[in-house]
């Protein structure tokens, strides 16, 4: 069972998940189809998509991905996107006309776009997340240090051996 300090750090990326899926619902409704499809497609996104973002807050805190790092997040949703699309498929589309093969190839394609974004706004939310949460909770303290020293090294540095 999960633990009240680990699942604190699911929030993040569950909201980055369901966020995408209501938005992809919203696209549905652009596109013309009734209101119920949309709701009906956001819904079957955002929950997968929503699960495999909060299960990568929980896995970066476990040690298992390192903030800013892209390979590891990259293969993640290019197992974690195409399942989750199959699952709105499944449930509300109509895209597996030409068979599952070529339908889940595509997405493997799509992931890594999905995966670029994931990414850009978990490193943006996350560490303002655990400033708030850190105080009670020791992963999320432990993980604020990663970022921190993230940071640290990023930054260009200063004195006789810097590069100018």
């Amino acid at each position: 069972m999960i633990e009240r300090q680990s699942l604190e750090l699911a929030l993040p990326g569950a909201s980055i998940g369901a966020g995408a899926g209501a938005i992809a619902g919203g696209l549905t409704l652009l596109a013309g189809q009734p209101a119920g499809l949309a709701a009906q497609s956001a819904l079957a996104l955002a929950v997968p998509l929503a699960f495999f973002g909060g299960l990568y807050g929980v896995l970066l805190s476990h040690g298992i991905f390192r903030p800013g790092t892209f390979g590891p997040v990259g293969l993640y949703w290019m197992a974690g996107f195409p399942l989750s699309r199959l699952v709105q498929e499944s449930v509300a589309g109509v895209g597996l006309a030409e068979g599952v093969l070529p339908f889940l190839a595509y997405q493997l394609m799509v992931s890594l776009g999905f995966a670029i974004g994931f990414l850009w706004l978990h490193e943006r939310m996350m560490p303002h997340w655990l400033l708030r949460h850190a105080e009670g909770n020791p992963r999320a303290e432990a993980l604020l240090g990663q970022y921190v020293r993230q940071a640290e090294a990023s930054q260009p540095r200063s004195g006789k051996g810097a590069r100018r």
